[in-house]
């Protein structure tokens, strides 16, 4: 019997950590599409807003980015939030003169903060949020506006390709799984709602835009803000911007955990609006979150089971696996590119979203953020 149950407890994982990547997608193919029902009208008014930290590497190509969008879209408002920065980011978007409204905050106030100080100053019908390393391509705007001539469409989602995946394990292994991350937002946008935005570019109707605290995360919360109002929340493949991975473990690690930190920080302020959703979008949103969070718990537990099991069956097969598995993780952390380094990689993912998730679940959270040094 304990063999039956430490069996059934290593499948149980298995399949967990396997649902958000392989049998969800699975699901989500199976449901029925949801059209979108676009009507004649103007073209509605467009603000577009970022918040920036110490990015003075990133401006120029930025600005000059900036400066292509409001030659394509006169009327286009640009603003930006600058967060204390101490390299002179602020004075450079300054510089700039009318291309770009810029406001300057008094020291470290964190993203959540700036943007709703930009979301107030802004004029246009649809908020678009970007973030200062961010490139958007040139048909961006005109592809992302088009799709609000739906008036059930209450918020749009880009698609966000990264720059840089052969560069490092760490960075080839996070290009892969925004790959699945994009497919599935594709899958939730073609079937109803995806459920959430993340911050490289999304949009809502200004009207639907939120009231939340400093700490939780902005994207999360303002985007999730258009399906509690009973709209649709979509995603454009055609609406691209690009964005250069993180080419560091410990840069990597630091933003998984400080990410899973504020993810559920912000589920947990969330938690009364998500009970009242549809239960296919509350089947979405634990597939896609709530699951994948506690992955590196479902890991640790189905190894402890396989670990557990293989003792039973044989004591030398669980001494054979156990040094095959330090050989797997040895060989990974010392390998900067290659299979062993992905798969610490990804192990390194799962620990650092489960610390983060633990952090937040302790009281302990982070509002402010600092830019990666290896992108």
């Amino acid at each position: 019997m304990t063999d039956l149950w430490l069996g059934a407890l290593l499948l149980v994982s298995l399949v967990a950590v396997l649902w958000p990547f392989l049998f969800y997608p699975l699901v989500l193919r199976a449901l029925p599409t949801q059209p979108e029902r676009p009507g004649a009208g103007p073209t509605p008014s467009a603000s577009l807003l970022f918040c920036a930290y110490n990015e003075a590497d990133a401006m120029p190509e930025k600005l000059a980015n900036l400066a292509m969008l409001k030659r394509q879209h006169p009327s286009l408002e640009l603003l930006a939030f600058d967060d204390g920065s101490s390299d002179g980011t602020g004075d450079l978007i300054a510089a700039q003169g009318d291309l770009v409204t810029l406001i300057r905050g008094p020291g470290r106030s964190g993203k959540a903060h700036g943007m709703k100080q930009l979301a107030a100053r802004a004029r246009g019908d649809i908020l678009i949020f970007t973030d200062a390393n961010v490139l958007l391509d040139s048909e961006a705007i005109d592809n992302l506006l088009a799709r609000y001539a739906d008036p059930d469409i209450g918020g749009v989602l880009g698609s966000l390709h990264y720059v840089g995946q052969g560069e490092s394990a760490t960075a080839s292994v996070g290009s892969l799984y925004w790959r699945i991350e994009e497919r599935l937002k594709d899958e939730e946008s073609r079937t109803g709602n995806v459920l959430g935005a993340d911050g490289s570019i999304f949009s809502i109707r200004r009207s639907l835009y939120p009231d939340f605290p400093d700490s939780v995360l902005d994207d999360l919360t303002v985007s999730m803000a258009v399906v509690f109002a009973g709209k649709r929340l979509v995603k454009a493949k055609d609406v691209i911007a690009r964005e250069r991975l993180v080419t560091a473990r410990k840069d990597e690690y630091r933003r998984k955990v400080r990410i899973a930190a504020r993810a559920w920080h912000t589920h947990s302020h969330l938690r009364p609006q998500l009970r009242r959703m549809a239960a296919i979008d509350r089947f979405k949103y634990a597939s896609r979150k709530i699951v994948r969070w506690f992955g590196g718990l479902f890991i640790l537990t189905g190894a402890v089971a396989a670990g557990a099991l293989a003792l039973r069956i044989w004591p030398m097969l669980y001494l054979i696996g156990a040094l095959v598995v330090a050989l797997v993780i040895w060989r990974g952390i010392r390998a900067r590119s290659g299979p062993f380094a992905a798969l610490v990689d990804v192990l390194i993912a799962y620990v650092a979203t489960l610390q983060g998730v633990a952090k937040a679940m302790t009281g302990r959270t982070v509002t402010i953020w600092n830019p990666a040094k290896s992108r």
